[in-house]
């Protein structure tokens, strides 16, 4: 595992080393050891996995508020999403900030969001699939979202000519940064 820092504090682009031969190449996917060498969390409680039929569909922003913030590692296994974290951490010194990284499943990257970063990602090509690990159970009384077009932030997310949202994700209120919404 290759750990990337990128300008949003605690969230990392993590690239496989893969080992391969003449059957094709293996690669740790995450580890504990490492993650946690990085002074990143590595206990994962669950696994979420999330198919979109249509390019366009937009998922997001979601984070869950303390003491149930949870660290994500997003991974495309199919198709290619525009990934997209916006840190919502009055304390922290990326408060404000956002980034998209594109995540496909050829270039197997993956993306290690930290605990309280608001993270949502858009389809780039019909029959997208993501999987990511989490390290705290879904509390549906912590859940927090931030709506994916709010000015407090303004996301640059790709065009699209159809952009499908859920009801719950296009009605987050716009984004309070002097309360956080914890």
């Amino acid at each position: 595992m290759k750990l990337t820092p990128t300008p949003i504090a605690g969230v990392y682009v993590i690239d496989l080393e893969p080992r391969g031969d003449d059957r094709g190449w293996f690669a740790r996917v995450w580890c504990k050891r490492e993650l946690e060498g990085a002074g990143l969390l590595g206990d994962w409680v669950q696994c979420n996995g999330s198919y979109s039929r249509h390019v366009g569909t937009l998922r997001g922003l979601h984070y869950q508020a303390a003491p149930h913030e949870e660290a994500k590692l997003i991974r495309c296994i199919s198709g290619s999403i525009y990934d997209v974290v916006a840190d919502v951490r009055p304390d922290s010194p990326t408060f404000g900030k956002w980034l998209g990284v594109e995540l496909t499943a050829k270039n197997r990257q993956m993306l290690y969001v930290a605990p309280g970063v608001a993270h949502g990602y858009q389809t780039l090509e019909d029959d997208s699939e993501v999987m990511y690990p989490v390290t705290e159970f879904y509390t549906p009384s912590h859940e927090r979202g931030v709506r994916w077009n709010d000015p407090f932030f303004s996301i640059d997310w790709p065009d699209v000519d159809n952009r499908v949202i859920s009801a719950k994700d296009e009605s987050w209120p716009d984004f309070a940064p002097l309360t956080a919404r914890r």
